[in-house]
């Protein structure tokens, strides 16, 4: 699927997991002129071309030929990493190699279906570790724990939404709100204690009312919306706050 860059604040085509395309708004070109690589993730787990490099890098294995994203994924193992560890900064669209995509913050990663990486991340995965235990009653190996992620956030081969109520949902997951006139498409938003902040291709707008009744429509995958619940904590755009 091709990407087509617009004009700031036009529609942009991007490529979904199931090989179809969908459009949003955003910002298809850089502050300093230049075109944005196709190497962001939004929270629908999209990998777009928007001006928003973000806090962490992550990958999903080699998803790209020469400069061009053509696949969703290749591996279960979708990790979220830093961008620099111990002096190294990923090479990027390496032949055959893994290909770095980026995010905004870790609640994003999240919410596209990614987790802590065990290597360049080792207290926040062993943190994770902690939450997932305290939710599920075991500490998981790493293969049964990418199956179970994996089958969490992939109905199919789009992302997986679900429901849980607003007054049980943990700081740092993500869900969707109405976007703003009348039938407006959905929105992504952060959950916070008592507001949301919702997202896009510009980074966090400002905060809105939390609800206190209903359900919400979750994007970030269920057993990671778990281990939020259950004390792990992922790092936050400082626009967020």
């Amino acid at each position: 699927m091709a990407v087509v860059y617009p004009p700031a604040g036009q529609l942009i085509t991007v490529a979904t997991s199931d090989g179809a395309s969908c459009e949003r708004s955003c910002c298809g070109s850089r502050h300093d002129g230049r075109v944005a690589e196709s190497n962001r993730v939004n929270p629908w787990g999209e990998i777009v071309a928007i001006d928003q490099r973000g806090l962490f890098m992550g990958n999903r294995g080699c998803i790209h030929r020469d400069r061009r994203i053509v696949r969703a994924w290749q591996v279960r193992r979708w990790i979220t990493c830093v961008l620099e560890y111990k002096g190294w900064v990923a090479p990027k669209w390496e032949p055959g190699r893994w290909t770095p995509l980026f995010f905004w913050d870790e609640a994003v990663a999240l919410a596209a279906g990614h987790r802590p990486c065990a290597l360049c991340r080792r207290a926040d995965f062993n943190a994770w570790l902690d939450g997932w235990e305290k939710a599920f009653g075991e500490r998981p190996r790493v293969d049964p724990m990418d199956r179970r992620l994996h089958a969490d956030r992939l109905d199919g081969k789009v992302q997986r939404h679900h429901a849980r109520a607003w007054s049980d949902l943990p700081v740092g997951a993500f869900v969707v709100i109405d976007g703003p006139g009348r039938g407006g498409e959905g929105v992504p938003a952060l959950v916070l204690t008592d507001r949301l902040v919702p997202w896009s291709p510009r980074g966090y707008g400002p905060a809105v009312e939390r609800p206190d009744r209903g359900d919400a429509t979750v994007l970030t995958p269920r057993a990671s919306t778990d281990v939020l619940s259950h004390g792990y904590r992922p790092a936050v755009h400082p626009s967020a706050s």
